[in-house]
């Protein structure tokens, strides 16, 4: 197995209540792009929940698929990483509560290259049928 995992942005985490924005590559989604940027834009996942038992059920989401690894978290932030299987390529996924508009906002970026295939939307699309799921 290769290994091509980059190294990590230093502009990962919150910000005034901010992911930090997608650069001008199209390997990142956001939902806190603005929906007239379609490259970047995605929706945000919702909940109904209290903030504590919505972050529970986002690990338990994360901690079944694989090769994704918890990095850091508060009560409303969760860092994670997501390796390919066959390169090694790191993404680099972050996700943010904000209990006002019931939302788990989330941002995908790949950390190497330009063009992620789409990759990122579908994690954060997977990410969001296994999440309703539960």
């Amino acid at each position: 197995m290769f290994k091509f995992s980059g190294k990590k942005p230093d502009n990962l985490g919150v910000r005034d209540r901010q992911l930090a924005p997608c650069p001008n590559t199209p390997n990142c989604v956001s939902s806190q792009s603005p929906i007239t940027d379609k490259e970047h834009s995605i929706e945000a996942l919702s909940y109904n929940s209290t903030p504590a038992e919505a972050m529970s059920q986002l690990k338990t989401t994360l901690q079944s698929m694989e090769r994704v690894n918890i990095i850091s978290e508060t009560e409303d932030y969760l860092y994670t990483e997501f390796t390919t299987a066959l390169m090694g390529f790191v993404d680099d996924v972050e996700f943010l509560i904000d209990d006002s508009a019931k939302v788990i906002h989330v941002r995908s970026a790949s950390r190497l290259g330009k063009s992620d295939l789409g990759v990122n939307r579908q994690r954060v699309e997977s990410i969001r049928a296994k999440f309703n799921s539960l």
